[in-house]
């Protein structure tokens, strides 16, 4: 296996060792052992300080997907009104997913380059279209665009949408996320991204709301939110729980609050801003438009004009750096550097940032 001193891959992040070390040893049966209950519990405890929120959880075994799938199923019907804001790959994806369900999608997108901030545009649709459904992306991976959601909520409050369905499995743990000022009712999050954990848990915050109509809908899948409903109180979960992933959940989460969620954010900022700075500095150009609102976890540049993306992400390679192409209508068109979690290090940054430097002024 080729490993890279230098990783700076938007997800999955690097694993501390500490992390690792939680998950190495031979756990016994989940199902048999109180202690697994005791962790999952004080597992949510944690989840809920970091997600800002008294919602209760759901802890996936699966990659961040399972979560998206999942809350999707589990509240919406055919014919339900789905509005998706999509400024990147996954708000469009989230559409895409509803339709399939069969929910009645109005789409309100921007460019890959633009956040929500207007929006006057999404409180008309929500005037005449009257969803059941609001969903959105805080941060687009693949753009390195952080969305604002606070406004999103109070059209939420305000015109009374039952479900408020919001993607933060690429913001949590290196951005605020205010869950329950934000009137969220189903917060998605992952463990490969800011958490530094490998991909193998996914999270849901879910509101009161959201659970009297996950009851009403009864969807009873593998990724159903339905049976985690009492699944604590009878000790009685719907899958095999993974205990070595909630164990790495625990301590991920714990690694933040040890350090305190203002400390982690300043850090992203940080060396985000840092980032920026010095790769204009070099004479690149960052996307996205200086208007839209980049986020703390990700850095997207565009690819220097001499070089495609294949011949771009192999210099970099030969000198230990790794780093993240993009998808959709970005493909080819920029590289991202991921300072999130355990990546999120000054030292670790200003390698990356060098090896650039070097590669992209070579001749």
């Amino acid at each position: 296996m080729i490993e890279y001193p230098i990783p700076m891959v938007p997800g999955p992040t690097s694993v501390p060792q500490v992390i690792l070390d939680a998950m190495n040893r031979d756990y016994p049966s989940p199902d048999l052992e109180i202690e697994f209950l005791d962790l999952y519990n004080q597992t949510e405890k944690l989840l809920q300080v970091l997600y800002e929120t008294k919602n209760r959880m759901v802890i996936h075994t699966g990659e961040g997907m399972i979560a998206l799938w999942g809350a999707l199923k589990s509240t919406l019907l055919p014919g339900d009104r789905v509005l998706a804001l999509a400024s990147g790959v996954f708000g469009y994806g989230i559409a895409e997913m509803a339709a399939a369900i069969g929910a009645e999608v109005k789409v309100y997108g921007v460019e890959y380059d633009q956040t929500f901030q207007d929006l006057d545009a999404v409180e008309r649709i929500i005037e005449t279209f009257r969803p059941k459904m609001i969903t959105a992306v805080h941060c687009e991976t693949p753009s390195g665009t952080l969305n604002p959601l606070e406004k999103i909520g109070i059209l939420k409050q305000q015109y009374e949408i039952p479900l408020f369905y919001v993607d933060a499995v690429a913001s949590l743990g290196g951005a605020p996320v205010k869950t329950d000022e934000w009137a969220i009712d189903l917060c998605l999050g992952g463990s490969q991204k800011a958490l530094s954990a490998p991909p193998l848990a996914a999270f849901i915050a879910v509101s009161d709301s959201a659970w009297r109509i996950i009851k009403e809908v009864g969807y009873v899948g593998y990724d159903a939110l339905l049976p985690f409903w009492d699944a604590q109180e009878k000790f009685y979960f719907p899958y095999t729980p993974n205990w070595h992933g909630v164990s790495a959940i625990y301590q991920a989460v714990k690694l933040i609050l040890d350090e305190g969620l203002e400390e982690v954010f300043k850090r992203h900022e940080t060396v985000a801003d840092y980032c920026r700075r010095e790769l204009q500095a070099m004479g690149l150009r960052l996307f996205p438009a200086k208007e839209a609102i980049p986020s703390p976890t990700v850095t997207a540049v565009y690819i220097p004009e001499k070089f495609d993306w294949k011949e771009l992400d192999r210099r970099l390679r030969e000198k230990g750096l790794v780093v993240g192409g993009s998808y959709g209508l970005l493909a080819g068109k920029i590289f991202r550097l991921g300072h999130m979690g355990s990546q999120a290090k000054m030292e670790l940054v200003e390698k990356a940032l060098s090896v650039i430097k070097e590669v992209v002024h070579s001749t």
